[in-house]
């Protein structure tokens, strides 16, 4: 079986991104960007995207989770600390984010480490979510293997029954990371495949060095 994609091509044409007109903090490029794109309308899970982690078996792997949080000291996701991330993480806290929003031609690229953030901050979250999603997190025994889905379905039955008029507290495998950035780099689609790549990274002084990649 193939297929040959060798005529999908675009033409990339609806911006620009140049260091004049940028912030010299990335986080505020960033923000900037994000309400850009959530003002356009055009992209269901503005706050969906890509972690990348280095696994035990030493095999890189993605996957895509939702941005829950941003400050000017990261990126914050909520996960299962047992999973195959959460282990992923424990071992090599280097991780890469990644943004793709196509409507608008731009995509961000954020290499950082994770580390967990308090718990008090984590229990905070958990109380925000549906009652169905805090069941949902005790009941999956993340990244393992499961005979069928009745399984997933029967545990939840039987914990919505238990926790019937009870509060529903957080369990403690169960939390959120903090991505602090040492590199960000913004990509603007632009035409003739000379794209716009501006890139951020930290300096010892924690000032932002800002250079211009070529595409």
């Amino acid at each position: 079986m193939q297929k040959d994609l060798g005529n999908y091509r675009k033409s990339y044409e609806k911006s620009e991104l140049v260091e004049e007109a940028i912030s010299d903090n990335p986080m505020e490029v960033f923000q900037k960007w994000f309400y850009e794109v959530e003002a356009s309308k055009g992209v269901d899970e503005a706050n969906a995207m890509t972690v990348s982690t280095i696994g035990l078996d030493g095999y890189p792997k993605n996957r895509v989770v939702l941005l829950k949080k941003y400050t000017f000291e990261g990126f914050i996701f909520y996960t299962n600390y047992t999973s195959e991330k959460g282990k992923a993480i424990s071992e090599n806290p280097n991780v890469c984010l990644s943004f793709f929003w196509p409507n608008l031609e731009r995509q961000i690229i954020i290499k950082g480490r994770a580390e967990k953030i308090a718990k008090n901050l984590s229990d905070g979250y958990f109380e925000s979510r549906p009652d169905g999603s805090k069941l949902g997190a005790i009941v999956s025994n993340q990244s393992n293997v499961i005979a069928s889905r009745e399984v997933l379905e029967g545990k939840l039955k039987k914990l919505e029954e238990e926790y019937q008029n009870k509060e529903i507290k957080r369990p403690e495998y169960w939390g959120g990371y903090i991505v602090k950035p040492v590199s960000m780099e913004f990509w603007q689609g632009r035409p003739n495949r000379l794209h716009d790549r501006i890139r951020f990274e930290i300096q010892e002084d924690f000032n932002w060095k800002v250079e211009r990649l070529a595409p």
